[in-house]
């Protein structure tokens, strides 16, 4: 090869005879270090926010490459992730909302559809090939890969597609910027800024930006969703009565896989516990396509015990959410008490060497190819469901890699580290308590947690913590300085997927369309920088503002708003506290938080069921009799009942009348008497 000049973002570069070789779809091939070559903007994992950030350089006429450990961008956009995640589609603009446009472009044309006509797909939930809108938001893993490509080969972006950071020294840093970034390949690649769209964050940690792993203590944002979440973790449960032990009965005997023995831990504390990872199954019932679920070779059936418990304590179902996708395939998610999420086997994963990374991720697919298998051929798994999953398996036309067994590669990482930038998003900004400054996007999705930890109960079963699903709010402004490091720390480097956020807000951000927005705002910003030669901490907002505006970025909502609920910790309140959590009820089996305020997590009622069979009672220890006022809140709305009966009992005496609950109380609480009291129940 032989030098040349050409020019990138109107400078003047001279490529050495070292530079890399380009194939025709943009690919960086062989193992040439690209040492002379200074791109405007290096990105390191090729994930969907890559790819958009890529994109946007390119149309901004700057140079930039893209690193990619693996040999397939996209990340969970092209590994299985399928049903697409959003909350309110509204909330999506820029190349992220050109994806889901070209996706449907994609699925218009006769030729994409394979293994059903076209007129006989009916969505899992997302779109439909009959909507109106120009956008379709469900699509195969192979589809998502085509369009994407089709970005890369028309923006002419170079993908170095195997190459792993040198995490150890391999970046260099000069007066708080990055330099430089070298492979464990020993390629050097130069850059003005740098974006970490990896899922891990390893190049902010390589960087010496500061990040977190695991959830904080609720006291730390003054939030209600962090921490340890017992009491809220009703979803994705076991049934009642599952028992932990290997002998049952038997705590001497030890815990079945996968229970933590340190577990719980206390209500609302921080740990340094991580919300579980799985695969986003690309299945197929279609006979030609469909490769059947094999028996792994290091199956361990008791690593399903609990699964099997808890068929026999009363479990009906399928563990899975199978969600429809075109070509007769779907996008298999986590669903219930034990399913495709490998609970509590990822805590190391984040800050894990790679070969460490590479047994945990190959311990997730070794579960759950033997979970598929069980569900499709155990004898202790109910015929019925036998029957239905046994008619699926993976397909043969997706993750096309030398095993050839249609398991993809991209382990789902719902969350690894966390950077602790200039802004630290929280749960007050999900639900509309803080405004972000200087917007750069949107997010619409529930504040989401799966499972984090399996741990014991007090009654001597097991039960599932971490799961938290609070909705109930306007998508809302993501701020700038949530993607970007505090300036004594690096001030050249972006991070649009590993963000400034608590766990629980990070766990409604978290959503790929969301990560191409921040992508595209990321590189913007970058190039604007570059532009007027600042740091990232110093881009001019007003200027960063309009050209995202420009770009038909989504930076104020501005359709209804809704305000949350808001609940009030249990702790803030003096006296003694009976919460409806704690009483002993009959009926009053349905939960909810949309009405506030409320006390701790939420209040239940009777689901429009029952009515008049329902009963709580509530009882307190007198630890020292004497003379107490009763006050009671409740949730006031037009639909609660206006004759509430009330009978409490002080000592030898009864206390009957009503409260009407359609009306709000007065205040937080109202009162309703003062008595003597030795010992108290409250039906």
């Amino acid at each position: 090869m032989h030098s040349s000049d050409f020019r990138i973002s109107g400078r003047l570069l001279v490529l050495a005879v070292t530079a890399a070789v380009l194939s025709s779809s943009g690919q960086v091939t062989a193992a040439q270090p690209v040492q002379d070559t200074v791109f405007d903007i290096v990105i390191y994992g090729g994930t969907s926010a890559a790819v958009a950030a890529a994109v946007q350089v390119r149309r901004m006429d700057g140079s930039v490459i893209i690193i990619e450990p693996t040999h397939r961008v996209g990340g969970l956009t092209t590994g299985g992730l399928g049903q697409t995640d959003i909350g309110n589609k509204a909330a999506i603009g820029g190349i992220s909302r050109e994806f889901y446009q070209r996706i449907r472009r994609h699925y218009e044309l006769d030729s994409s559809w394979k293994w059903q006509k076209k007129e006989e797909y009916r969505s899992g939930g997302q779109s439909r090939t009959g909507d109106t809108e120009d956008t379709m938001w469900t699509f195969e893993p192979s589809a998502a890969l085509s369009v994407y490509q089709t970005f890369i080969d028309e923006y002419d972006i170079p993908v170095a597609y195997g190459e792993r950071l040198n995490r150890e020294a391999g970046v260099r840093l000069s007066g708080g910027r990055i330099s430089s970034i070298t492979m464990e390949s020993g390629r050097v690649i130069q850059g003005r800024m740098f974006i970490d769209a990896s899922y891990e964050g390893d190049l902010l940690a390589a960087a010496g930006v500061s990040f977190t792993v695991g959830r904080e203590a609720n006291a730390e944002y003054g939030e209600t969703l962090n921490g340890v979440q017992t009491a809220r973790s009703v979803h994705h449960q076991f049934v009642a009565g599952v028992d932990p032990y290997l002998e049952k009965g038997n705590p001497s005997s030890g815990l079945l896989p996968g229970i933590d023995p340190s577990g719980p831990g206390r209500e609302g504390e921080a740990d340094h516990r991580v919300q579980a990872y799985c695969f986003r199954m690309c299945l197929t019932d279609h006979p030609d396509n469909r490769i059947p679920f094999e028996k792994p070779l290091s199956f361990n059936e008791q690593n399903y015990e609990l699964l099997f418990r808890n068929y026999e304590a009363g479990f009906q179902g399928i563990p899975w959410a199978n969600s429809g996708m075109p070509n007769r395939k779907t996008d298999v998610n986590n669903n219930k008490g034990f399913s495709t999420d490998y609970i509590g086997q990822n805590y190391n994963y984040p800050n894990a060497s790679y070969a460490e990374r590479e047994q945990i991720v190959q311990a997730h697919l070794n579960y759950q190819r033997g979970l598929m298998w069980v569900l499709a051929n155990h004898p202790r798994v109910p015929e019925n469901v036998r029957r239905e999953v046994s008619r699926w398996g993976t397909c043969r036309d997706e993750f096309t890699h030398p095993k050839q067994d249609g398991w993809q590669q991209q382990l789902y990482i719902r969350e690894a580290r966390r950077m602790i930038g200039a802004t630290v998003m929280t749960q007050h900004h999900c639900q509309g308590r803080t405004s972000a400054e200087k917007p750069v996007g949107l997010a619409a999705y529930t504040m989401d947690s799966h499972n984090v930890q399996r741990h014991v109960t007090p009654e001597g079963f097991v039960k599932n913590e971490g799961d938290v699903q609070v909705g109930g709010f306007s998508p809302y402004a993501i701020d700038y300085g949530s993607i970007i490091p505090r300036e004594d720390e690096c001030s050249n480097l972006l991070v649009p997927v590993c963000l400034s956020a608590s766990h629980i807000a990070f766990g409604s951000i978290r959503m790929e369309p969301v990560f191409m927005v921040l992508g595209q705002s990321a590189a913007t910003a970058a190039i604007l920088a570059i532009r007027a030669d600042q740091t990232v901490q110093d881009v001019d907002y007003e200027q960063l503002k309009a050209r995202l505006a420009e770009d038909k970025q989504v930076l104020e909502w501005t359709g209804p708003k809704t305000v949350a609920a808001i609940g009030i910790p249990v702790n803030s309140l003096k006296g003694i506290v009976l919460d409806d959590e704690a009483a002993e009820r009959t009926g009053f089996e349905t939960q909810s938080a949309s009405i506030g305020p409320y006390v701790g997590v939420g209040y239940h009622h009777d689901g429009h069921e029952g009515k008049g069979l329902q009963k709580a009672v509530w009882r307190s220890k007198i630890v020292q009799p004497g003379r107490y006022q009763l006050r009671m809140a409740w949730s006031a709305n037009s639909n609660r009942a206006s004759k509430c009966p009330r009978h409490p009992e002080t000592g030898a005496d009864v206390h009957s009348f009503t409260v009407n609950q359609k009306e709000k109380a007065g205040g937080r609480f109202r009162t309703l008497g003062t008595w003597i009291c030795s010992r108290a129940n409250f039906p």
